[in-house]
């Protein structure tokens, strides 16, 4: 199962798998780093709690479909919006910090939207 997990990963176009492994995953993880700082625990469970899901997903799937938009869209929607209207204060590190991650889980959910009205529609192939 592994194999085809990574092989699914793989089949990916490249520029995709760069987002998720160089980019979205580890700006999303390092929520961690900042569980100190005001609201940071709450940061976290929203920046992780989306992803967390989709090891499930790819499990099941025996596979990267776009089912693994589902899980995201609340969660990081919720992240996005609370960031946009009332940024938690901190240190300048965790301030450049939200920045990031603003801008990370607003570029996911601009591809994680029409994934997920994909899959409603039946598009349920996996990589």
């Amino acid at each position: 199962m592994v194999l085809q997990v990574w092989k699914s990963f793989r089949a990916l176009p490249l520029w995709v798998q760069i987002w998720v492994a160089g980019i979205l995953v580890p700006v999303n993880m390092a929520s961690l780093a900042f569980v100190s700082q005001p609201k940071g625990g709450w940061i976290a469970l929203l920046a992780i709690g989306a992803m967390v899901p989709n090891m499930a997903i790819i499990l099941i799937e025996r596979g990267f479909s776009k089912m693994m938009a589902l899980p995201h869209l609340i969660p990081w929607g919720i992240l996005v919006v609370w960031l946009m209207v009332a940024t938690p204060q901190g240190s300048a590190a965790y301030g450049g910090y939200l920045w990031v991650l603003l801008g990370v889980d607003l570029v996911s959910l601009g591809f994680d939207i029409p994934d997920a009205i994909k899959w409603w529609r039946g598009d349920r192939a996996t990589a």
